[in-house]
């Protein structure tokens, strides 16, 4: 009994390492962070919208490998593909206009970044690219949409901005006043519009989807819809180290103990001790 009491008790020494294993999809956010970004035809201007709306993406994405692109025309890897919430909020919240050292927007960029990113995980997985569509090397969007296809990448689209443009701040107060105007190189003011018909075609040629911006929950609701369906991989979710269960030691001496006690032999206990009588003799 004292034994099985004391496995009852649950006994730990030692540690020992555990790995929390899971299925996911994989998705690649790539947001675009050129000037025209800036422009606020969306209050208080397209990035922060997009931004509202990718932090609600992430928290809800639950099932989702998430990794994180900024894009110009050129393309860089925010964060690894990731099951972290915090890290992906930490990189969202960083994103700004003009952070990267090179200027214009390519499509091409992100889609050639992703699908390096996603090429070892087999299946179906998604590319979600926000920008406003403004493309300034057309040429490579085919060969950027064939890579897309050999590596299992649907592409959802999201254009933000509006169809009638809008100026895009280039300096402002410290108040957020706007000083001066983007000019191109022939000191025109530049006017950035949405390009819808880019991106449509580009979700339609990868099967999959074009959403138009309105509001961040909305948009974030139709994304989650959009990527349900992916194919999912097994991988390891998170490592830690625990005591060790010891248990089955005072377990296995409590039924020792009891075999024991019941294989003993017994002999016959003797009549006077067992308070009997012994007959008298005639």
């Amino acid at each position: 009994m004292f034994f099985l009491f004391l496995a009852l008790a649950g006994p730990q020494w030692g540690t020992e390492v555990i790995e929390a294993q899971g299925t996911f999809a994989q998705t690649v956010i790539a947001v675009d962070v050129s000037a025209s970004m800036r422009a606020r035809d969306l209050k208080p201007d397209r990035l922060d919208n997009a931004k509202s709306m990718l932090r609600m993406l992430v928290s809800n994405l639950k099932d989702e490998r998430v990794g994180i692109i900024a894009f110009t025309s050129q393309a860089y890897v925010q964060c690894p593909i990731t099951t972290d919430e915090d890290a992906l909020t930490y990189f969202i919240n960083s994103l700004k206009p003009d952070m990267l050292p090179v200027p214009g927007t390519s499509l091409a960029a992100p889609v050639s970044l992703a699908a390096r990113m996603l090429a070892k995980y087999p299946g179906h997985k998604a590319l979600i690219l926000l920008t406003d569509g403004e493309d300034h090397s057309p040429d490579e969007l085919k060969a950027a949409q064939e890579t897309a296809l050999k590596n299992g990448i649907r592409i959802i689209a999201i254009g933000i901005g509006t169809k009638e443009g809008t100026l895009i701040p280039a300096r402002t107060d410290a108040s957020g006043k706007i000083l001066e105007y983007k000019k191109d190189k022939e000191g025109k003011t530049v006017v950035s519009k949405l390009d819808e018909k880019t991106l449509l075609e580009l979700a339609q040629a990868t099967g999959g989807a074009y959403i138009a911006y309105t509001t961040p929950a909305q948009v974030a609701a139709k994304v989650e819809a959009a990527v349900r369906g992916l194919d999912r991989t097994a991988s390891r979710t998170a490592s830690r180290a625990i005591y060790k269960n010891r248990y089955a030691f005072p377990l296995t001496l409590a039924m020792l103990c009891l075999a024991g006690y019941l294989l003993w032999p017994r002999g016959r206990r003797p009549a006077a001790e067992a308070g009997e009588k012994e007959p008298q003799k005639r």
